[in-house]
């Protein structure tokens, strides 16, 4: 999978991911009621943020951009250390009610210094198990669904969800299909039988139905490209070197619940055993600093003013463990 940063001849990119195997944990069944449960769980500590050197020479007006995880039903994130050089600056915004942005200013760094922003989450992560009911759920109707919703039923980048071709498969698949639960998971297994997976550069839901191959970002986008072309609200959910898709039905009381999928990998429906914390929601963004530019994931990013010094930047995101 890859994961669409923004590159700025200012800086250098450097992500440092771990992953280890700790004991699971049993949670008590809950979570989102009416959707998905939660079962096993796993409890990591990362630490995540940035430096910044003054290579050369003095840096000035030093603005820095990494998104952080969040609370989801499955995950909860608790900021439990932090490491910040005296006048660096940091604040948080959230991006779409989905990403939260770690935003540090950094007024100048000496030369050969070097600027810390760097905290430690502790999160929790849940697996998430298929509700036993599913002939309850609907396809929402659009006075069900609030504004930040609706995004998730257009077409975003990689995603051409209202290309003829991806309409006329939607319609295709589902046409005997009874039931909002049944037509999301025809279109899923046809995905899952129909798409080969390989590894190879991004190119999105249209490229991968005409290839008929695509890694997991190409699977997830071409099965979130026929959800929302059957009026199912869909969306990509990044974890570490991966994606997956979670799509949004209604129960019978009309409440809205996300059930997540696997279209890359082993069948997993419904429901998902992934215990990778979760970095980000949604596949359509606008850039922070450019709102003209729509992104599928927001990347870590840094800005500064002309100066006599080039910013060394290194983005970390760095497992430290089990607690």
């Amino acid at each position: 999978m890859r994961l669409n940063t923004l590159v700025i001849a200012l800086l250098s990119n450097l992500f440092l991911f771990a992953f280890c195997l700790p004991a699971l944990a049993q949670f008590a069944e809950g979570g989102d009621e009416g959707g998905a449960a939660l079962g096993k769980s796993r409890t990591q500590r990362w630490k995540a943020g940035m430096t910044v050197t003054a290579d050369g020479g003095r840096c000035n007006g030093i603005v820095g951009y990494a998104p952080m995880p969040v609370d989801w039903p499955e995950q909860k994130v608790t900021i439990v250390d932090e490491d910040i050089t005296p006048g660096t600056k940091i604040g948080y915004r959230m991006v779409d009610g989905v990403v939260k942005l770690m935003v540090v200013n950094i007024s100048t760094i000496p030369t050969g210094q070097t600027a810390k922003a760097l905290v430690v989450q502790e999160i929790t992560r849940h697996m998430q198990e298929p509700p036993e009911n599913t002939d309850q759920y609907k396809i929402p109707t659009k006075k069900q669904l609030d504004r930040k919703l609706r995004i998730y039923l257009g077409p975003s980048p990689y995603i051409q969800c209202r290309d003829a071709k991806i309409r006329n498969l939607a319609k295709e698949i589902t046409t005997d299909k009874e039931g909002a639960w049944k037509k999301v998971e025809a279109m899923y297994d046809w995905v899952q039988e129909n798409i080969k997976y390989k590894e190879g550069p991004l190119k999105g839901a249209l490229k991968a139905l005409r290839d008929k191959e695509g890694d997991c970002e190409e699977l997830s986008s071409l099965f979130i490209g026929l959800c929302r072309a059957s009026g199912v609200p869909a969306r990509t959910v990044w974890v570490p070197g991966h994606c997956y898709a979670e799509f949004y039905l209604v129960d019978e009381d009309g409440k809205g619940h996300w059930f997540p999928c696997q279209p890359a990998g082993s069948r997993e429906f419904g429901g998902i055993r992934e215990l990778r914390p979760i970095l980000q929601k949604g596949d359509n963004f606008r850039h922070p600093e450019n709102n003209r530019q729509r992104v599928r994931y927001l990347p870590e990013y840094v800005t500064g003013k002309r100066s006599a010094g080039k910013p060394k930047v290194k983005f970390v995101r760095e497992l430290m463990g089990k607690e």
